[in-house]
């Protein structure tokens, strides 16, 4: 009975931050109308950093040695999943809707598994290159709109191309953290290369500033923002994430990764005045189907589903 029950609540878990973090889209194409996209993801982490200071100050400095060690790489995971990968998602929601953004958002597992080929030496199965093929087929229909003349004259919206940018920033972190799972603790490398990611937005935000003289715009509506951003996406999100691998296992929670766009989808729906389209349907079918047959079966990879704690 109880196992029945640590399943339910696992499940919940993971619906829940798949539901957040689907909502982090929706929220993400609305925030970029108030706030230049260096400056928004700057204010995202200062308020996650904030928020988890007085829980992570004590366990920092116990882990402090095991940190410094490890500099380099916790500098590469705040180049690539602070600074990287949610600073190019909210370029992106300034060209391309939420609905698209997210359904291409969701090849992340397949291109974990072609960066965990070259960098951690894992074997590419059959089945996972034909479903790695498959998701580009269907990344390629969406770019173009289904539409052959599209994709040949090159008109494709530049802001599903930094989506992709950012899906292999976030790839990239994922191998990284995998990599080195055994060696870093979880939690305080995430507070670590928070601050990092800060430092390195700081200078970035205030060319930004100096070259598009942009001001953010502060309302209750961008404070709200702000605080789903900072506080749901970047930290609810992942508590409730691990909580949920935690309770069912890292491998059956890697399907839940699914339920994401699906959320953006309906929150769009409900929120903004994006459509969908016939295209998006179509395509993020074939990446959803192409994300199955290449999760069939482990990568040698089974943790990395733990490294998407705030994958939007």
């Amino acid at each position: 009975m109880l196992d029945g029950t640590n399943k339910k609540y696992g499940f919940l878990m993971l619906i829940l931050a798949n539901m957040i973090w689907g909502g982090n889209f929706v929220i993400g194409r609305i925030g970029v109308d108030y706030f230049p996209p260096l400056l928004f993801s700057l204010m995202r982490w200062i308020i996650a950093f904030l928020l988890l200071t007085p829980f992570m100050v004590k366990k920092l400095k116990s882990d402090w040695n095991i940190i410094w060690q490890h500099k380099r790489i916790l500098l590469l995971l705040a180049v690539t999943g602070v600074a990287g990968y949610n600073t190019i998602i909210y370029f992106a929601l300034q060209y391309t809707t939420s609905i698209n953004a997210s359904v291409v958002n969701s090849t992340t597992p397949l291109f974990i598994a072609i960066l965990a080929i070259f960098i951690l030496r894992e074997k590419l199965l059959a089945h996972q290159a034909a479903g790695i093929l498959l998701s580009v087929f269907g990344i390629l229909y969406i770019v173009s709109k289904g539409s052959i003349e599209v994709f040949l004259s090159w008109s494709i919206n530049a802001g599903d191309l930094y989506v992709l940018a950012a899906v292999i920033m976030w790839a990239s972190y994922s191998v990284i953290g995998k990599k080195y799972s055994n060696v870093l603790p979880v939690l305080t490398s995430f507070y670590a290369s928070t601050f990092i990611g800060i430092l390195l937005l700081v200078p970035l935000s205030l060319i930004e500033y100096l070259v598009l003289e942009k001001t953010p715009v502060f309302t209750l509506t961008s404070a709200g923002i702000l605080l789903y951003v900072g506080f749901l996406a970047s930290i609810m999100a992942f508590l409730s994430w691990n909580f949920g691998v935690s309770l069912i296992g890292a491998a059956k929670a890697g399907v839940f990764l699914n339920l994401l766009p699906i959320f953006a989808i309906i929150f769009a729906l409900c929120f903004t005045e994006e459509k969908l389209y016939l295209y998006q349907i179509i395509g993020g079918g074939i990446v959803t189907l192409g994300v199955v047959i290449s999760s069939k079966k482990s990568l040698g990879f089974k943790n990395h589903v733990q490294e998407n704690k705030s994958s939007a």
